[in-house]
């Protein structure tokens, strides 16, 4: 009798401190300690300040095109972000982030998480995300719910990016397929693989090479991915009638409100503090001084050498690139730009610059692709110097256990090969894989309802006669 009441009170004990450990910890969800509340609040201010950024876009897109299209360009940059969060929503954020069990700055995510891996080897690898779908069983977490408002955010980035290199000749319903292929598959596959504990992130546990595959919030995750699907998209599309004539001559079409694009670019220089800076995840983390630092030089030095790079060539100060040039370096800065000083920041920047001028030239007399607000140079060609400047130039001083691995981030300038080999490896890998699947399903709309409207659609403008709309009828 005795030994049976000493075990009814021990499993009582045992009960209790159960009870009160779950008890603690439902406490704690409710009401989380300053930090974690201070970081949950910072992740939705970041993810507030890049939704604002796509107001940014409808007005880069739309000042740089013609004014018979200005009504197809600012809806498309509108109806992406709906499409975006629905599809997103649905499965997208689940195959990206499905896998991941926990953000430290903000608590763990409750609820089931799984991660599709395929062993190789003797090694795991990550796949697909498939847990969260419809954010089922985590739609009673603040957190999750606040991390799916950062990533959907960061996801209509991506996605809006070939509404512009593709501007001007683009069906609206082939739009509308594109924005859920994009927010549904394309984009949540590579995000996966980098930010959701897939295998290019896994490349330094497995293989030893550096932190495997690392884009602080978005060189080659957000904007190469758009960039490599633009370019797909427009060359499947074509040019726009006029634009490359058969003597050879390349044709001007210039957009009909540059102000308006100026003032975008500025809305995007904005948000892009909630960008770098936001993907910290915890405004507890002093690093957010240097990133806010660094993408503000690196955007001031592109812009300057897109400037005066064609003001000596030209003799007059082109605004337009200029605006280009200082997307450029924020696309440019948007990897590495936790991982690097100031000053290696505004090289950075300036290449990009360069690269955004070299880059438009090349599209369109080599290749004689058609991108009317050079979406395609900004985003795709500076998102790849950017994922591989981090490989180049991280100090050391940031990033320790990234993915992981114990030590912080190192280029290969201090110290660590593995590094610049796992971003060539990512870079590689969405050039292949993302260009593909984007080749595949322009090729597919192409053959079903096609991706173009018709001559004379184009002619009058999409807006007449695509969208039954005008955006300056008394003009």
């Amino acid at each position: 009798m005795t030994a049976r009441k000493i075990r009814l009170g021990a499993a009582a004990i045992v009960g209790v401190a159960l009870l009160a450990r779950a008890a603690h910890a439902q406490a704690t969800a409710a009401n989380p300690p300053v930090d974690l509340s201070l970081n949950l609040a910072w992740v939705l201010v970041g993810g507030f300040l890049v939704m604002f950024m796509q107001l940014g876009f409808a007005m880069v897109e739309t000042g740089f095109t013609r004014s018979k299209n200005a009504v197809n360009t600012m809806a498309m940059n509108l109806i992406i972000y709906p499409i975006g969060v629905i599809g997103f929503w649905l499965v997208g954020y689940a195959f990206m982030m499905g896998g991941v069990h926990m953000w430290p700055s903000i608590m763990n995510a409750p609820g089931a998480h799984r991660e599709l891996k395929i062993a190789i080897g003797g090694h795991e690898w990550g796949i697909l995300g498939w847990s969260k779908f419809a954010l089922l069983n985590v739609g009673h977490d603040p957190m999750s719910l606040a991390m799916f408002l950062f990533a959907v955010v960061f996801m209509d980035t991506a996605a809006t990016i070939p509404t512009g290199a593709m501007a001007e000749r683009w069906k609206f319903s082939a739009f509308v397929v594109y924005g859920f292929f994009m927010s549904m598959f394309l984009y949540p596959l590579y995000g996966n693989w980098v930010w959701g504990g897939g295998w290019l992130s896994q490349l330094g546990v497995n293989l030893g090479l550096g932190h495997g595959h690392v884009d602080f919030a978005g060189s080659s995750v957000v904007h190469m991915t758009g960039g490599v699907a633009g370019l797909a998209g427009a060359i499947i599309l074509g040019p726009r009638i006029g634009k490359f004539r058969r003597d050879g001559a390349i044709g001007a079409l210039p957009g009909h409100n540059l102000p308006m694009a100026i003032s975008g670019t500025l809305i995007l220089a904005f948000g892009w503090f909630g960008f770098n800076a936001g993907s910290t995840l915890a405004a507890t983390d002093p690093r957010i001084g240097l990133i806010a630092a660094n993408t503000m030089i690196a955007s001031s030095g592109g812009a300057l050498a897109a400037l005066f790079y064609l003001w000596h060539r030209y003799n007059k100060p082109d605004i337009a690139i200029a605006c280009n040039g200082l997307l450029g370096g924020l696309v440019a800065i948007t990897a590495p730009c936790a991982f690097v000083t100031p000053v290696t920041a505004l090289f950075i920047g300036v290449l990009a610059g360069l690269l955004v001028v070299a880059t438009v030239i090349e599209l369109e007399q080599r290749f004689r692709i058609d991108d009317p607000v050079g979406a395609i140079a900004v985003h795709g060609a500076c998102g790849v110097w950017g994922a591989l400047a981090l490989g180049i130039f991280a100090d050391g001083s940031y990033g320790e256990g990234w993915n992981g691995v114990a030590g912080p981030v190192r280029g290969v300038l201090y110290g660590d090969p593995g590094q610049l080999v796992a971003q060539i490896i990512g870079v590689a890998v969405n050039a292949i894989v993302v260009f593909g699947l984007a080749w595949i399903f322009f090729s597919i709309v192409e053959r079903t309802i096609g991706n173009r409207v018709l001559v004379e659609v184009e002619f009058t403008g999409l807006d007449a006669l695509e969208m039954g709309s005008d955006a300056y009828p008394h003009v």
